[in-house]
């Protein structure tokens, strides 16, 4: 099944057309799509780094990702509810685009990773944790997230 119709309706919605013909909506759009990544990039680090005893290390892993989770949770929400419109403004050049469904991809893998193994781990008792399985799931979610954000980068660059 194509999703080549989907991707050419949402083009030719009327709030396609006004972000791509206003000369404001697309960069301000941007600009709060990218301060919600740096919230929602600095939850996923504090809480990675710590994972990986780099840092915080002082306070216990769940309490550092419970008071990370709102950030994380909010910045998602945010990019999000920002990506969508950037989706619907060029929907046809994120359609042929294979870093778009890369990146798509690497979300859908990422959140499920992040709040399902990830939160599970970050709010187990370290003692039970032991040493490395806090360390692999950092690296592993940082490189998730990573990959998700080079997709992005590339859309934009080599698209």
């Amino acid at each position: 099944m194509s999703l080549l119709p989907f991707f050419q309706w949402m083009e030719s919605l009327p709030i396609s057309h006004a972000i791509q013909s206003a000369a404001w909506y697309s960069p301000i759009i941007q600009v709060i799509h990218l301060v919600a990544l740096a919230t929602f990039a600095g939850a996923v680090v504090v809480v990675d780094l710590r994972l990986m005893g780099l840092g915080l290390n002082r306070r216990p892993l769940a309490q550092v990702a419970r008071d990370a989770h709102p950030w994380l949770v909010g910045g998602l929400v945010v990019l999000l509810i920002t990506g969508i419109p950037q989706v619907l403004s060029l929907a046809m050049k994120q359609y042929y685009s294979p870093f778009f469904w890369w990146k798509m991809e690497g979300l859908a893998v990422a959140t499920i990773f992040t709040f399902t193994l990830r939160r599970k781990v970050t709010l187990t008792d370290e003692r039970r944790l032991g040493p490395l399985w806090g360390k692999v799931v950092g690296l592993v979610s940082m490189t998730l997230w990573t990959g998700v954000t080079v997709g992005a980068r590339l859309i934009g660059l080599l698209s």
